[in-house]
């Protein structure tokens, strides 16, 4: 059985690798990664397309100039994008996301057995809790990454806009800003949860190699005459 201090360390790292698989599964579900306003013109009106979306879902409305604004419409992401490089970026992103949900279950599934058993093979204890809580980061930064550089670079929102509203072609676009939304930055807390996992271990891991070297002293520091006896 683990001791006390050990039970108390890897349950407060289930918790927090726990916690990153909440946060993952709500950024999977929630549509408020980014807020994509791109300014219209033309000869019949001026105005702005308003795009909010997610992984999977969205929504848009179309603001005129005049103050008036059209009722918004919900649409699925994946439908309206063409096969093309934006729409491959995108599924990447949903993948890596998965990936990421996926590692940081079995990092707390690591974390729940060392706190209530002492596992014999090496990856099955704090090795294990290092490699799946690092990936977890590391799918999560990915996405992050891969994220911003299709809506920003490859232009993501302006395809949506195109399949949304067919009436406003790109010539009539006059630019586009994005603001980005919690879900996206739910991100930096998976990052951050995952760390402090990795940093509870290490921790513990310092504090049991420490707890060692003090109970070898006596034995090193004995009087010789009474090592002999």
């Amino acid at each position: 059985m683990p001791t006390k201090k050990k039970t108390l360390m890897f349950l407060s790292s289930f918790f927090t690798s726990f916690g990153s698989f909440i946060v993952v599964c709500s950024m999977l579900g929630t549509q408020e990664w980014v807020s994509s306003q791109i300014a219209i013109s033309d000869s019949s009106s001026n105005g702005s397309l308003v795009i909010t979306y997610g992984l999977f879902q969205g929504k848009s409305h179309q603001e005129f100039s005049h103050g008036l604004e059209e009722s918004q419409k919900g649409f699925e992401v994946l439908e309206k994008l063409n096969n093309s490089s934006r729409r491959t970026l995108h599924l990447v992103a949903v993948l890596l996301l998965v990936l990421s949900l996926c590692t940081s279950l079995l990092s707390s599934g690591f974390t729940l057995y060392n706190s209530i058993s002492n596992p014999y093979q090496t990856f099955l204890g704090p090795v294990g809790v290092y490699t799946w809580s690092g990936l977890a980061a590391l799918f999560v930064f990915l996405t992050m990454i891969l994220f911003v550089a299709n809506t920003q670079s490859n232009h993501l929102s302006e395809e949506l806009a195109q399949m949304l509203y067919p009436l406003y072609p790109t010539t009539t676009y006059r630019g586009t800003t994005h603001s980005y939304g919690y879900s996206f930055w739910l991100t930096l807390l998976v990052i951050l949860l995952s760390a402090v996992t990795v940093v509870i271990i290490v921790f513990y891991q310092k504090a049991r190699h420490q707890r060692k070297q003090e109970q070898r002293k006596p034995m090193e520091y004995a009087p010789r005459d009474g090592i002999l006896f």
